[in-house]
C-alpha cells in the first residue's frame, strides 16, 4: 500500500500502539481494584450499594467517575485512530 512518506508497516504500528495503550489502561484499573469504598474518595458522597456490587473496588461515585473519565479521555492527546483512518482511505 502506498503511504507517502510513512515507512512500510507504519499503519499497523499505529494500530498496535492503540491496542497496547488500551490494554495498559485496563490493567492499571485492575491493579487498583480491591475493597469497594462506601463513600466517594473525591466528594465524600455515599456510593450506592448496587454500584459497589456491580463494580468491585469502586472508589468514586457515578458523577465523579464520569468527570474522571472525561479528564482521562481529554488527556489522551493525539488521536492515533483518526490519523490511521485518514491513511487507510
Amino acid at each position: 500500500m502506498a503511504t507517502g512518506w510513512a515507512k512500510e508497516g507504519a499503519v499497523q504500528e499505529q494500530i498496535d500502539a492503540t491496542v497496547r495503550d488500551g490494554v495498559e489502561r485496563a490493567r492499571e484499573r485492575l491493579a487498583r481494584a480491591g475493597e469497594s469504598l462506601t463513600h466517594c474518595e473525591a466528594c465524600g458522597d455515599e456510593i450506592p450499594g448496587r454500584r459497589r456490587e456491580a463494580v468491585p473496588g469502586v472508589r468514586l461515585c457515578v458523577t465523579c467517575q464520569a468527570e474522571a473519565d472525561a479528564r482521562e479521555s481529554a488527556a489522551a492527546g493525539y488521536n492515533r485512530r483518526g490519523s490511521k483512518d485518514s491513511q487507510l482511505r
